[in-house]
């Protein structure tokens, strides 16, 4: 599915935000450059699944300079306008013209549901400027920028630290953005310090019913190259500049999500993985009361355990200190193994 442009317009002109635990805090903070710690002690018990009758009205709506978040909220359908506005909308303010899902305001031209990202279960994907074999002989013939003073590396492998993290590491697989895939084997490393944290999320997680399901760890820098040559324009806020390395280069970066440990399937969240759009902000109002106590569920612990999360990406999230391992190169078969 191609990038629908509007997402970036749309998330500059969103001023009034639902906040991270929207359930318990009832205020609309900004997004932030960087976004306000979430205390673990402030999670609330979990909301009830949304109603299958309010599904279908959950999402945005536009009219020329108006653009609407519909999402439910304690049960209820909320509006989000950009103006800073907030107000229960109720389903009979919705309405069918030619096939189109419309959303009638006090006064004016009713607002019209477009798509944003992609559908549940859909792999957002961009379509590469170059062929991938091309990018990655140019991305392998080159070097990382050089660098002194470093803490000397010491990559570990998560699930060595403990069977019950999950992997699903897409860039092992054609099912990611680029369509094709990246890593020789389906690994997950980090670098000790890091990688201890997120075993500690992970048991912590376990008492809500959930296990951590990681996405991507260490990233050799030669792929950041292929994912910065292969985009441009507004897609490189979602991708790391090689110039100067990516958080994940160094081993101290994790995208990652929740599974559940009844079924072990993965939980839905607001927005998907690796999506290009404003749903992956961490404090997107979007979607249910449930997806957004899960997503924030899963940051306060990362949180707890010294993580920050990136401001445009819910499942990112960096240890603190990251900066103190130099950014690496090496392919996954290459890892030394260390218990």
């Amino acid at each position: 599915m191609t990038h629908n442009r509007r997402t970036t317009c749309v998330a500059l002109a969103m001023l009034a935000l639902a906040s991270p635990l929207d359930a318990q805090a009832g205020t609309s903070p900004v997004i932030a450059v960087a976004p306000t710690p979430i205390a673990l002690s402030a999670v609330p018990t979990p909301p009830r699944p949304v109603a299958a009758a309010l599904l279908p009205y959950i999402g945005e709506y536009t009219f020329a300079a108006d653009t609407q978040i519909v999402a439910e909220v304690n049960g209820a359908l909320v509006a989000f306008s950009g103006r800073g506005n907030r107000a229960v909308v109720p389903a009979r303010d919705f309405t069918r013209e030619n096939g189109a899902l419309q959303l009638s305001v006090a006064a004016g031209q009713p607002l019209v549901r477009f798509a944003v990202g992609t559908e549940e279960g859909v792999t957002f994907r961009v379509k590469p400027l170059r062929p991938i074999a091309e990018l990655r002989r140019t991305a392998l013939a080159a070097k990382p920028p050089a660098e002194t003073g470093k803490r000397a590396p010491e990559l570990v492998e998560l699930v060595v630290r403990d069977s019950t993290i999950h992997l699903d590491i897409r860039y092992a697989t054609d099912n990611n953005f680029m369509g094709a895939a990246m890593y020789s084997q389906g690994r997950a490393f980090m670098q000790r310090p890091a990688a201890e944290a997120v075993v500690r999320a992970n048991r912590t997680l376990k008492a809500f019913g959930f296990g951590l399901l990681i996405h991507d760890a260490y990233r050799p820098w030669y792929v950041t190259k292929m994912f910065w040559d292969a985009t441009t324009g507004a897609d490189h806020e979602f991708v790391a500049n090689p110039a100067t390395g990516s958080k994940h280069n160094r081993g101290a970066a994790v995208d990652l999500t929740l599974y559940t440990l009844a079924d072990g399937k993965p939980v839905r969240m607001p927005g998907g993985y690796d999506e290009f759009s404003h749903r992956s902000y961490p404090s997107y109002p979007g979607g249910t009361s449930l997806e957004r106590w899960r997503r924030d569920l899963l940051r306060a612990v990362m949180e707890s355990e010294g993580f920050s999360v990136n401001p445009s990406e819910w499942w990112h999230f960096d240890l603190t200190g990251w900066a103190e391992w130099p950014i690496g190169n090496i392919p996954f078969e290459q890892v030394r193994r260390r218990p």
